[in-house]
């Protein structure tokens, strides 16, 4: 990345994604071979239950984890392979992150312009010129109205909104949040998905945000649903990776299954450049399959 000009939108391409973790002595699968993009600019919603794996994603998007296996493409960079002081800067430089409480994202004994400013500090030793204001970013997301007030005074919704300025402070190219409306009332979850939104038509930031509500996956340009480890993306037609186990067995994805169930027979034909599956029709009178 050293010496690269920055570009605000960092696409995102994820492949054979796989994450292990520990629990009680067992190893737990949290993430199964996903295969996920996102456009640069595009924004879009992780959907799914509790324990899916969706967070985990956006850990392993952010440098935060390192996966089990598989490949992380921020742009042109694969950020499976970088160094620890690489992954800081990057998360520095190019990564705005919004965690669940907002309280963690902010000091509450500072301004909203304040906040902003020390989000700023460590950028500046990056030599950082192109960097806003406090107030022309609070102004460019429509929150000039929160500039001199302190944290503390501010509205769950209000400290909600300026997590996600603070968020901001760096003009990252991929802004990501979790859960940003969980603790939220409907006025304010609206006011938070809006907020989204114009950050990705103002300022062609990718954004990809965790939620559990449809309503801010519907403020969002796509959704994409994490079920079991696995991305049910039925708005993006890509290419799939399954894993052969020790024993021959192949774990379908959902949807392949849905064409082929349980007790499907399939043709296994020999090619110089590897294997093809064809679907095996019904056998004849010979007993052979056609």
């Amino acid at each position: 990345m050293n010496g690269r000009v920055l570009q605000t939108g960092l696409a995102i391409h994820c492949e054979n994604l796989s994450h292990y973790y520990e629990l009680d002595g067992e190893e737990v699968l949290a993430l199964d071979n996903v295969e996920f993009s996102v456009s640069a600019g595009e924004s879009v919603a992780l959907l799914g239950p509790s324990g899916s794996g969706k967070s985990t994603l956006l850990s392993l998007l952010a440098g935060l984890l390192r996966p089990t296996s598989g490949q992380i493409y921020l742009g042109p960079d694969d950020i499976t392979v970088m160094s620890e002081p690489e992954l800081l800067q990057l998360r520095g430089q190019r990564i705005g992150v919004v965690v669940q409480n907002p309280s963690r994202n902010l000091l509450p004994y500072g301004t909203a312009e304040q906040n902003i400013s020390f989000a700023q500090r460590a950028l500046r030793g990056y030599r950082r010129i192109d960097l806003q204001t406090p107030a022309e970013l609070l102004a460019g997301l429509g929150l000039s109205e929160l500039s001199g007030q302190r944290v503390s005074r501010l509205s769950g919704g209000e400290q909600q909104r300026l997590s996600v300025a603070v968020a901001m402070a760096g003009s990252p190219g991929l802004l990501l949040a979790d859960e940003p409306t969980s603790q939220l009332d409907t006025v304010n979850r609206d006011k938070v998905g809006e907020l989204l939104r114009r950050i990705t038509t103002s300022f062609g930031t990718t954004v990809v945000v965790v939620t559990h509500d449809p309503a801010v996956a519907a403020a969002l340009g796509r959704s994409v649903t994490i079920t079991e480890g696995r991305a049910d993306d039925r708005d993006q037609q890509r290419e799939q990776f399954v894993r052969v186990d020790a024993d021959g067995a192949v774990r379908l994805p959902a949807d392949v299954l849905t064409a082929l169930p349980p007790g499907s027979r399939l043709r296994v034909v020999r090619k110089p450049g590897g294997v093809e599956f064809v679907v095996a029709a019904d056998p004849d009178h010979s007993g052979r399959l056609r």
